[in-house]
């Protein structure tokens, strides 16, 4: 299967890696012809602002929202999240705007705040799972259909809706797979 990484900023190679060693097919997506043949994409971390502006002017961005809205499985960690939200608090400027979700941008602080958290995701595995949150955004309200996956001291950090997954940590920091072979299994 081939899986496709947004590779205009942030995490890519990382997610690569994580999906090479589940044996599949890891694509960097930096043009539009890119995203032909994957089975879902992943949105990385890295700077929200700039990967939206990046994906407009690449003209990417309303493309990839409609493959999304057609179906097309998407994960989208940390910024990728941010990327994916309807709403984001204090901020006029929507990405995506495809997930029934509210963000706050950096809502764990600076860089010097950023912390590993081993947390039971019961969606995903019944051990605990190693939770990485660096300037973190989180999910501070969730609509329709969103279903929550996981909570940190009471701060929503994982939700899925439909064909969307979105995460305020980064699993690919971690050599864990879990995370990643959830993904997967909904891009079958």
């Amino acid at each position: 299967m081939k899986i496709g990484v947004l590779s205009l900023q942030g995490d890519v190679i990382e997610h690569i890696n994580h999906i090479t060693r589940l044996g599949h097919v890891g694509i960097e997506i930096k043009k539009l012809e890119d995203m032909n043949g994957i089975s879902g994409i992943i949105l990385p971390g890295g700077e929200s602002t700039t990967i939206g502006k990046l994906l407009r002017e690449t003209k990417m961005l309303m493309p990839l929202r409609e493959k999304i809205i057609s179906g097309l499985p998407v994960w989208g960690t940390c910024a990728g999240m941010i990327l994916l939200a309807k709403y984001i608090e204090g901020v006029d400027l929507e990405h995506l705007k495809v997930m029934d979700i509210k963000v706050k941008r950096n809502a764990y602080g600076s860089q010097i705040n950023s912390f590993k958290k081993n947390v039971v995701i019961n969606e995903i595995s019944s051990e605990p799972l190693p939770l990485v949150f660096i300037r973190g955004p989180l999910i501070t309200e969730v609509f329709n259909d969103v279903k929550v996956i996981c909570r940190v001291d009471d701060n929503i950090v994982a939700a899925r809706q439909n064909n969307m997954f979105a995460t305020s940590f980064h699993p690919e920091l971690t050599d864990n797979l879990e995370i990643h072979k959830y993904f997967i299994n909904m891009c079958r």
